[in-house]
């Protein structure tokens, strides 16, 4: 009987839980904002492939 009721005192095994649930929520963040970041370099490395071409065709050859 000793052992449940230190098992049911003993709070290190909620700490963990806290701390996963808490490196989970940082890692979806972190998931949502490169997502995003992602979609705006795709966007400025083809503006900048274009632009790129357009000064290779009016390059003299």
């Amino acid at each position: 009987m000793k052992f449940i009721n230190k098992l049911l005192r003993d709070e290190q095994g909620a700490t963990a839980i806290e701390y996963g649930l808490i490196a989970a929520l940082i890692a979806v963040a972190a998931i949502t904002a490169m997502q995003s970041l992602g979609s705006e370099l795709n966007t400025t490395f083809n503006t900048v492939q274009s632009k790129m071409a357009e000064g290779n065709d009016k390059a003299p050859a």
